[in-house]
């Protein structure tokens, strides 16, 4: 069967309008034989977000954003997207607009909610709310630091008009005075170092000889006190340690008026007895010195004795009195 010129045309310009029809579909991600729900949402800021853009739940993909616009004269846009039919949620669920990646781009990401309303139907526009993404973040975390950073800033410059205000000629010239002493101060210094470094290149000899001689003494030193280890000094000084105890316990004891010296120290009795013991003694030693033929007297021929015969004025009694 031959078909007529007029046929074919009409058959290519039928198909053509097919294939436009196809392709302005799958340009606006609305597919022609799909059984997806359509949905909306309104944000007031997409963040550019475009059509075509996968919608997910718990990261698959059940649809695509079919078309973005102008919702009303305040500016917030209406957002239609299709998802399957083959999840069903609660119209109470939330469409989220989230960052996709660190470098850029927006998609849209169901929450949903199973609280016993009636699932979403087509045409139903779900609550809206975005998700703040990592340039956000570091833009709410940096502000603070932004605002310190400005005000040590403006801090800094305050302090240095102050400075500048405190620094007039006079003390900017003692300034310049005090440095240059200072640089005069550290050449000095250099000096004094190089003189110390030859003062010790020209004496290392003897530095190294007194070094020697002190580890020589050192060393000495060690016997020392290694043979008064071996000599017993550790028993000397045990002893000299517990006859100072016992000393102690002496002393202690005589304070407390015990034993014979502790009872000479404190009996006041006995101190008067001795006393007067001793100033009789005296007495008697005086009396015998100028009055001894009241205590001796000899006869050598059998001659009778004289009676002694008390002076009237006997010294004994004046050192009585």
């Amino acid at each position: 069967m031959k078909l007529s010129r007029e046929i074919k045309t009409g058959i290519i310009v039928i198909g053509g309008i097919l294939l436009f029809i196809l392709g302005f579909s799958y340009l606006k991600s609305t597919p022609l034989f799909d059984n997806s729900k359509t949905l909306y949402a309104v944000y007031q800021h997409v963040g550019g977000l475009q059509s075509g853009t996968q919608v997910t739940i718990n990261g698959y993909t059940v649809g695509a954003v079919n078309d973005i616009r102008f919702k009303d004269a305040t500016g917030n846009l209406l957002v239609t997207f299709s998802v399957s039919n083959d999840f069903s949620f609660s119209k109470n669920s939330s469409a989220e607009l989230y960052d996709t990646g660190i470098i850029g781009g927006k998609g849209i990401q169901i929450r949903p909610i199973f609280d016993g309303a009636p699932d979403v139907q087509s045409g139903d526009t779900l609550m809206s709310n975005t998700r703040p993404g990592l340039t956000d973040l570091l833009q709410e975390k940096f502000a603070p630091l932004q605002q310190k950073i400005e005000g040590a800033f403006t801090n800094a410059d305050s302090l240095l008009m102050n400075v500048n205000e405190i620094l007039n000629a006079k003390a900017k010239n003692d300034l310049r005075e005090s440095i240059a002493g200072l640089n005069s101060l550290m050449k000095s210094l250099l000096g004094s170092a190089d003189e110390l470094n030859g003062l010790l290149k020209d004496n290392r000899g003897k530095l190294d000889s007194s070094l020697t001689n002190f580890n020589v003494l050192s060393g000495n030193f060690a016997k020392l006190s290694d043979s008064l280890n071996n000599a017993g000094l550790g028993r000397t000084l045990a002893s000299l340690e517990s006859t100072v105890a016992n000393l102690d316990k002496i002393l202690a004891r005589m304070e407390k008026g015990e034993g014979s010296l502790g009872k000479l120290m404190s009996d006041e009795q006995l101190y008067e007895n001795l006393n007067n013991a001793s100033r009789e003694l005296d007495l008697l030693l005086q009396d015998f010195r100028l009055n001894p033929k009241r205590y001796v007297n000899v006869s050598v021929f059998g001659k009778k004795q004289i009676d002694y015969t008390l002076p009237e004025e006997d010294p004994a009694e004046k050192i009585e009195q």
